[in-house]
């Protein structure tokens, strides 16, 4: 290439935009998909707090405008997000002898996708979803509880219900990330008067007991044993 003594300045200039050109024509186009992954992996390094549009626009080498292209507003963005996640929930085959375990390992599903990702369920809490992906997750668990004999409006409020427990549950874990310290928490609750807290220091064992998701599992079977 030419550095200029043999080239006009017109010709230089162009060999300079020609550079960039060749730049910009090499970085990969931005779409839904693009933003939607670029989000994901922010919200799984720093947290759903983290996440800003200006911030993946950046991390897309772009500006914020050309986000806005594809999705129009944060809102939007926490429904894809929230809906890539539900893709990925494997929804069996409503049966009527096992609809219960059925329905509990979704939901299992649908939690441990929300803590790949801390403090994501927000984005779950923020607005009615809209997304198609979002919306089979819905119906999948309506033919599931339909499957077991359940009346629709009695499986349409027990989804809801169970889908607010699924975000809180994965909402305080987040909070939760460095763990919490058990053994600390007994002895804190053992040092209470017994006479103004005999229930509590008796029982501060079950109070804190549970190991990994046994809580989740209690909660919700609790809840599922409740319709018929």
């Amino acid at each position: 290439m030419s550095t200029g003594r043999g080239a006009s300045r017109e010709e230089w200039a162009n060999q300079v935009a020609a550079l960039d050109q060749h730049k910009q024509a090499r970085k990969a186009p931005i779409t839904v998909d693009r933003i939607v992954t670029t989000a994901l992996r922010m919200v799984q390094a720093e947290g759903f707090d983290a996440l800003t549009m200006r911030r993946v626009a950046a991390a897309l080498d772009t500006g914020a405008a050309s986000l806005y292209a594809h999705v129009r507003n944060k809102a939007e963005l926490d429904d894809l997000l929230i809906g890539a996640l539900s893709r990925n929930v494997v929804l069996p085959a409503p049966d009527a002898a096992r609809w219960r375990e059925q329905v509990l390992d979704v939901f299992a599903q649908l939690r441990d996708q929300f803590l790949l990702y801390p403090g994501i369920s927000r984005a779950a809490l923020s607005a009615p979803p809209t997304n198609l992906d979002t919306l089979r997750l819905t119906e999948g668990l309506l033919a599931l509880f339909l499957a077991g004999g359940v009346a629709p409006r009695a499986a349409a409020w027990t989804i809801d219900a169970a889908l607010l427990y699924v975000s809180a549950y994965t909402f305080e874990a987040s909070l939760r990330a460095g763990g919490v310290d058990r053994d600390e928490v007994l002895a804190r609750l053992r040092m209470l008067p017994v006479s103004r807290f005999p229930h509590t220091v008796g029982h501060a064992e079950e109070l804190n007991s549970g190991a990994e998701h046994e809580r989740f599992d209690f909660a919700l079977g609790l809840l599922l044993r409740g319709i018929a």
